[in-house]
Formats: C-alpha cells, sequence, structure tokens
C-alpha cells in the first residue's frame, strides 16, 4: 500500500570545511581499446570463491548484484558485511560512453606512463558545479520512519565533503519519504514505476533512492552518463542505495553515507578503479590510478595490498571508487576529478 509522502525544502546544504565479484557476467561488449576484454571478464568471473549472483538491466547503464548474505533463523539480514559489489562496469556503458572515455583517456598515452597526463585531463582551477540533488526514502510500511531526516541531511554533509576537491557542490532541493512495500525492493518494474512517480529535474539533476530492502540486499547501483537527450528514456538515470550505508544506519562498516558517494562517481561517469579485474589493458580509463586487478575488501594497510606488483604504485584502498569500507575512503586522483569535471560538460551540464 502507498503512503503519502512529502517533500522537505531544504536550503543548500555545504560541505563541512560494495563487494564481492559477481559469479553471472553479462553479455561482453569488445572494444578495440580492450585487446583483453573477455580475458578479464573470466578473470573478473573466477577471481574469488564467493557466492553471489548479478542482474543486469541495459537502460542508463544500471546494473545489480546481489551480496552473499544470509538470513537469520528470525528471517533477517546479518549486517555485519564483509564485502560488497555494486554491479556497475563498462559492459553495461553505453558505445557513446566508451567512445568518450577513450577518446580522453588517448590523449594522455598509455596508461601509467610517465608524464603522460596532458592539461586536458589535469584539474581545472576554479571549476564550480552545483548539482540539484533529490533524495528518495523508500521504506515498507512496517519500517516507515526508520530514516529520519537528520539522516538525510548527513548523507548532503558527507556527499559535500567527499565532492569538495573536486569543485562539485550538491544541493539538496529535497527529501521524499515513501512507504511502500513493493518500492523499498525496487525489483524490476517496481523500480521503473517508483522512479516515473518520484524522480525529479532534468538531466543534470541527481537523484538517489535509498531504500530499505533493495532489491538482493545490495549495497547501491548507479546508471552511467550517456547521450540521452529525450526527457522520458532518462526517468531511470540516478543511484539505487541501501538506506543503511546512510550516516547512523545499521550496516556496520558501511554507514558513514560513502556507498551514496562512490556510487555518485559513477552518475558522473567514473568506473571503478579495478576495472577489468587485471593487470593488463586500460582500467578505469585513468592515468593516474594504479592498475589494480582485485577490489578491497576492508581497509588492508598492513601488509600494503598490492594486486599488479609489476606496475607502478599499490592499489589504490582509500580511492572512492574501490570497494574499501567507509572510513577506508579518503580521496579521488587528480586524473579522477578531471574526467569527472570533463564528463559533466560533456553529458550534463546545462542539460
Amino acid at each position: 500500500m502507498l503512503a503519502d509522502f512529502h517533500f522537505a525544502p531544504l536550503s543548500a546544504i555545504a560541505a563541512p570545511s560494495r563487494f564481492p565479484e559477481p559469479s553471472t557476467i553479462m553479455n561482453a561488449k569488445s572494444y578495440a581499446t580492450r585487446p583483453r576484454w573477455i580475458e578479464n571478464l573470466e578473470h573478473f568471473a573466477n577471481i574469488r570463491d564467493r557466492e553471489s549472483s548479478q542482474s543486469t538491466s541495459p537502460v542508463n547503464g544500471t546494473a545489480q548484484a546481489t551480496s552473499p548474505l544470509n538470513p537469520s533463523s528470525n528471517g533477517t539480514y546479518d549486517h555485519k558485511y564483509k564485502h560488497f559489489d555494486c554491479g556497475t562496469n563498462t559492459s553495461l556503458a553505453t558505445d557513446h560512453f566508451i567512445s568518450t572515455v577513450s577518446a580522453f583517456h588517448g590523449k594522455n598515452g598509455p596508461k601509467g606512463s610517465p608524464g603522460a597526463r596532458k592539461r586536458s585531463e589535469l584539474p581545472k582551477r576554479g571549476f564550480s558545479a552545483n548539482v540539484d540533488t533529490y533524495f528518495h526514502v523508500v521504506t515498507k510500511t512496517a519500517s516507515a520512519g526508520t530514516i529520519t531526516q537528520d539522516m538525510a541531511n548527513a548523507q548532503a554533509s558527507a556527499l559535500n565533503t567527499a565532492y569538495q576537491p573536486v569543485g562539485v557542490q550538491f544541493t539538496l532541493k529535497g527529501t521524499s519519504f515513501t512507504a511502500n512495500d513493493a518500492w523499498a525492493v525496487g525489483a524490476g518494474q517496481d523500480d521503473t514505476d517508483m522512479k516515473t512517480a518520484l524522480r525529479n529535474g532534468s538531466y543534470n539533476a541527481l537523484n538517489i533512492y535509498f531504500q530499505t530492502d533493495l532489491d538482493g540486499s545490495v549495497l547501491g547501483t548507479c546508471s552511467l552518463p550517456t547521450n540521452i537527450t529525450d526527457p522520458s528514456s532518462y526517468i531511470t538515470d540516478g543511484c539505487n542505495v541501501n538506506a543503511g550505508t546512510m550516516p547512523k544506519g545499521q550496516i556496520e562498516g558501511y554507514n558513514q553515507g560513502m556507498t551514496a558517494a562512490h556510487e555518485t562517481g559513477h552518475w558522473l561517469g567514473l568506473l571503478h578503479t579495478f576495472e577489468g579485474y587485471s593487470c593488463d589493458g586500460d582500467g578505469d580509463f585513468i592515468d593516474d590510478t594504479p592498475m589494480e586487478s582485485e577490489s578491497t575488501d576492508g581497509c588492508p594497510t598492513s601488509p600494503v595490498k598490492d594486486s599488479c606488483p609489476n606496475d607502478p604504485g599499490a592499489d589504490p584502498i582509500h580511492n572512492f571508487m574501490d570497494y574499501s569500507t567507509d572510513a577506508c575512503y579518503t580521496s579521488f586522483s587528480d586524473g579522477q576529478i578531471a574526467r569527472i569535471q570533463n564528463m559533466w560538460g560533456t553529458y550534463r551540464n546545462g542539460k
């Protein structure tokens, strides 16, 4: 049953100063820039012996991947999670997106080559983007009221803290609260129905759906940007995030709001630092992120995690686009900052 929901208009909130590899792989595209794509996918499927599954939707480059959560005898889930999967990767990206990131990457020379980055992929001084942001809290009827406006405000603050070095400011325009048992899960058509009813703004507006029972017990999913012009085509654009990852949420280790920061990175055009799960190829198409063949669990600082020891740099475990715990996340690389700025201008600014 659908309960009434409301928007609470807010002033701009300024900054105060997920994941096992899925065992089911989607149909892969082959790109000239990724000569080992098929090999990478095989590695992606077999890298670790963890139980998980993945379902995908080709719309707007979104994906969903389940975590290996086991319900207890009373039917509830153990929230002391060890690792997660957000599910977004290049097999779900449009050709236009791949062409764009390949072109930006091609200007810089081979990934990791010394001094290869050119000024086009260096952060722009004085860059500023103000993103109208809408939060949609969706709970089951029985759990209505468990996610509060204070938690939403803290989440917006966490986003702004993470993206302050990028020059991106998120202005929380409103928070809706909806009690709907089907939408709180958001499987299949229910997800489309929810977004059709709740989404606000144009293609340059960020919509995040914080669902208490997100389908598959995932931490989050998000769309990658592309060249969409028809408003009816981008109704599903945005991010789905497990509400338990919001500040003061119930998911231990992942309740400081950083899942939303990670997913928003995809919305702004970033891929995972371990994209392709290989020490070869273009990885995330960013020159200054070290090659990484395995996603990170937790925050392994000793010994240093280095899944590609023959390549420069240890694994970027503190990078928002890895799969570390919230407390481990601290930064984007200069190349990622430049990529966000360039992708914003290419796909979302003024759209």
